[in-house]
């Protein structure tokens, strides 16, 4: 008998038409985790976790869901954000795989913190039970750290975010923004987000990134055709998304 078969409720925890077999390399990408992931803890994972699919349109979850999974995004794009009705003005996009809330479920009682939306065609979604996972950690060290390292690096993105928000200016934020989706080594940006979204995302309104965008073409920094932003000067832009 294995070790994995004296955990509690993980035969129980998804029917088999539901489960995965996402293996340790994946897992070991999605948690970072220090020290590397073995099998078991792949296997662990694999046994507890299951899959959904959403449609083009659909709500993954809302603020009004209650938050009793971690949710992975293996598949697709979503838009992620606070929605007012059938509206939603989106703080970030979001492509698979990445976590869409690894945090929400781990606040007992809560439900998510945000809203995602399927976006441009289906998503493939999974799902770690917490009180499952809670249960396994203990069993499997290197699984905490990876989740630890996972919320970790959400806490500083938040935080730099709000930064930015309260300290730069709507110039500044925007060279952060492009500097951070610039592809490496590449001075080429395909924009994959409609103009409004990302300056929902900056805290602006849309007017205002476009007026924003023309300045930082005066300045030489960038040329933009359509959605491409090609930047002309790295060292300008950084410089004025550091400041």
């Amino acid at each position: 008998m294995t070790e994995l078969a004296t955990l509690p409720a993980l035969a129980a925890a998804a029917p088999a038409a539901a489960r995965l077999a996402l293996g340790r390399r994946f897992w070991q990408q999605l948690l970072d985790a220090t020290p590397a992931l073995t099998a078991l803890d792949a296997q662990a994972l694999d046994a507890l976790v299951t899959q959904r699919t959403s449609a083009a349109g659909e709500w993954v979850f809302t603020h009004r869901t209650p938050a009793c999974s971690l949710v992975l995004l293996l598949e697709g794009t979503v838009s992620v954000g606070r929605s007012d009705g059938a509206a939603m003005a989106p703080e970030c996009l979001l492509h698979g795989p990445a976590w869409l809330d690894a945090a929400s479920a781990w606040v007992a009682g809560s439900a998510h913190t945000l809203d995602a939306r399927a976006q441009g065609g289906a998503v493939r979604v999974a799902e770690l039970p917490r009180a499952a996972l809670q249960a396994l950690l203990p069993l499997r060290p290197a699984l905490a750290a990876g989740l630890l390292a996972v919320l970790g690096l959400e806490v500083q993105r938040l935080a730099l975010h709000t930064h930015e928000l309260m300290h730069k200016d709507a110039g500044g934020r925007l060279a952060a923004w492009l500097v951070r989706h610039l592809p490496a080594a590449q001075t080429l940006l395909r924009l994959g987000e409609r103009k409004r979204d990302i300056a929902a995302q900056l805290g602006m309104s849309p007017e205002t990134l476009s007026r924003q965008m023309r300045l930082l073409t005066r300045r030489g920094l960038i040329e933009v055709h359509g959605y491409q932003v090609r930047v002309l000067d790295s060292a300008g832009l950084r410089q004025l998304a550091q400041a």
